[in-house]
């Protein structure tokens, strides 16, 4: 049975999410602090961690960071859930390694869908070792076994959903890729913060691509569309 863990200090949030969770046929284990989060983390190994940003002592933010840190617990795909909606706040849980992020106050409905749809994605990580095409297009490559990618011989280092969202831009190099698209093939579901959320990432992995790419720009915005990869640059 597939086993979830639920980190928040918030009580009634905690058991709700528990009961619901257990409704639709997962198991769940439960902390309502962010040092025993991590200790079941490390523990019990769950398939998936349901994880509260504002918890007193040791935030969410530090929690993930701990759990992409070690060994373990790396690969364990991260929901985030909280109060804060501030672009900022959603870019320093990505850049940790953070897969996705629920704003409180949040339907139920809305949280089931998204965990099942990152542990059907995580089922399949990494997408790109199963994948036959070549991982080159133009002056990029993608680098599965460390995730990363290369530009004329300078690499830098990105996160798996970085990676993927790259890589689906290389599949259809040329060609606009819109952000539903992004968000159904890389993340599983559809939502109606689709725009935002994938401009959070593509403005990371522009940020990342800028330090290797000796002033070319490889992502193209098509505004009101999405977005096409310029293999070569420009």
């Amino acid at each position: 049975m597939t086993k979830i863990l639920v980190i928040d200090d918030d009580e009634a949030i905690n058991e709700l999410v528990k009961i619901n969770l257990e409704i639709s046929g997962f198991k769940v284990i439960s902390a309502l602090d962010g040092n025993k989060g991590f200790a079941l983390a490390k523990q019990e190994l769950p398939d998936l961690i349901v994880l509260d940003v504002m918890m007193p002592e040791v935030d969410g933010y530090t929690v993930a960071k701990r759990i992409r840190e070690n060994d373990t617990t790396k690969d364990i795909p991260i929901i985030m859930l909280t109060a804060l909606n501030m672009l900022q706040n959603k870019v320093q849980g990505f850049n940790i390694g953070v897969d996705d992020y629920l704003v409180k106050p949040f339907e139920v409905e809305e949280l089931i869908v998204r965990v099942k749809a990152l542990l059907k994605r995580s089922n399949n990580i990494p997408k790109t070792f199963a994948l036959k095409e070549v991982l080159t297009q133009g002056d990029i490559t993608l680098i599965p076994e460390t995730y990363s990618v290369e530009i004329k011989g300078r690499s830098t280092k990105v996160t798996p959903i970085e990676f993927d969202i790259i890589n689906l831009l290389m599949q259809n190099y040329g060609n606009m890729v819109s952000s539903a698209k992004i968000l159904s093939d890389v993340w599983g579901y559809e939502a109606d913060d689709a725009v935002e959320t994938i401009r959070v990432h593509m403005r990371h992995i522009r940020t990342k691509l800028d330090k290797i790419s000796n002033g070319k720009k490889y992502i193209e915005t098509i505004y009101g569309g999405g977005y096409r990869l310029l293999p070569d640059g420009k």
